[in-house]
């Protein structure tokens, strides 16, 4: 089956849910719509930017504001690809053959729904996080959710605390399914664990509380075995390492910045433990189902997290180590503590590796993603053969 994925912007290297599903997906046969198209590809599958700059001078800005208001009107956003730019859209899906299209996150699927309905195309919508939580409270943004909905053939989220933000928010998801991003389990496995080592993994952004994280790690003063690798980048990076020095704790807390993947697959490998302090952020962001917790799962690392978004979906507090609830600092840092100090730690990392062979397998996932896929897709061409779905201009 060929399948469009539509993405923000190609390629990001954090977003490996997103590559993967370009890579793997149906033999790997998928072409990609992009709002922006970094050009950091190999340029061996057909990629087309959507959302181009306007032309320059008052026309091209006149005619991009009347396609924005004209789709805030009709679809309750303006994102649609709208003009000429919606006739390369269409071509492209009909020269190579698309058969469905798979929108990574609402906000791609708010901008293809017009066009896979007009196409008599399958359209999926996957949600992973801040589409289902800070954008439920920006304006129109549940009206156009629910005016996409009925245009869909199916919804996929990485956890089920999204879809009931969706429901919360009154919108009703179509056909949906939960399906995490999942770990590859070829890839990510125990190695030789380090005693004290942990690692935290992710961009030094609000929603992760890096901060937080390297405070409860700092009141571990009475086991100074006990060493702490940040991987990652963000606008939280710089401040954390002035934390770090404030705290005293410099010598003993490593900021790697972002790794190639075999270092971070290292480093999980021989790490007993994984901290990730989630949070909600200021402005409504939440994670969905994190995937370096999948990842570090699967690596036997014991996680020691918070009760946030799709994390307790995940991690069975006690048996793959410790949840508390958002800014708890002292509890976080109890949690640290009795999790380093327990004596069946080897017991913990095998119940990790287990828990992401029943629930994160990455190869697993995919078939389930392909499988839905198809099924809903003959459900959407029966119901468009007997007008139960209609196409649209």
């Amino acid at each position: 089956m060929r399948i469009c994925v539509a993405t923000g912007e190609y390629r990001l290297t954090g977003e490996t849910f997103v590559n993967r599903h370009i890579a793997w997906l149906f033999g790997g046969a998928a072409c990609v719509l992009a709002a922006r198209d970094h050009g950091n590809h190999d340029g061996s599958r057909p990629v087309l930017a959507y959302r181009p700059a306007p032309a320059p001078g008052p026309p091209g800005q006149l005619s991009q504001g009347w396609h924005r208001a004209v789709n805030q009107w009709r679809h309750a956003t303006p994102r649609p690809p709208a003009g000429a730019m919606r006739r390369q859209v269409e071509a492209f899906l009909g020269r190579h053959g698309v058969e469905a299209i798979l929108a990574e996150f609402g906000h791609q699927g708010l901008a293809l729904a017009p066009v896979a309905q007009a196409m008599g195309l399958p359209l999926f919508v996957y949600f992973r996080g801040s589409d289902a939580s800070r954008d439920l409270g920006r304006h129109r943004v549940p009206e156009a959710y629910r005016r996409m909905m009925p245009k869909l053939a199916g919804c996929f989220a990485v956890a089920q605390c999204l879809l009931d933000g969706l429901e919360a928010a009154g919108v009703r998801p179509t056909a949906p399914r939960v399906l995490p991003s999942g770990a590859d389990l070829t890839q990510f496995r125990p190695g030789e664990k380090v005693r004290g080592a942990c690692v935290s993994l992710g961009r030094f952004v609000e929603k992760k509380a890096p901060d937080l994280t390297l405070r409860a790690f700092a009141a571990l003063s009475d086991q100074p075995d006990a060493r702490l690798a940040m991987i990652g980048d963000g606008p939280m990076l710089d401040p954390c390492r002035r934390l770090a020095s404030e705290l005293g704790v410099a010598d003993r807390v490593a900021f790697t910045g972002a790794l190639p993947p075999s270092e971070v697959r290292a480093h999980l490998a021989r790490a007993q433990v994984f901290l990730q302090h989630s949070v909600t952020a200021p402005n409504g962001n939440t994670e969905g189902q994190p995937t370096a917790i999948q990842e570090a799962l699967a690596s036997g690392c014991a996680v020691v997290s918070t009760r946030h978004a799709g994390i307790p979906e995940a991690v069975e507090d006690g048996r793959h180590g410790a949840l508390v609830a958002e800014h708890d600092l002292d509890g976080y840092a109890r949690a640290l503590r009795r999790t380093l100090a327990r004596p069946d730690l080897t017991t913990v990392a095998a119940a990790c590796r287990a828990r992401a062979e029943d629930r994160f397998d990455a190869a697993r996932l995919r078939a389930a993603v392909e499988d839905t896929i198809r099924e809903r897709s003959a459900i959407w061409h029966q119901a468009l053969a007997s007008g139960r779905q209609s196409r649209a201009p």
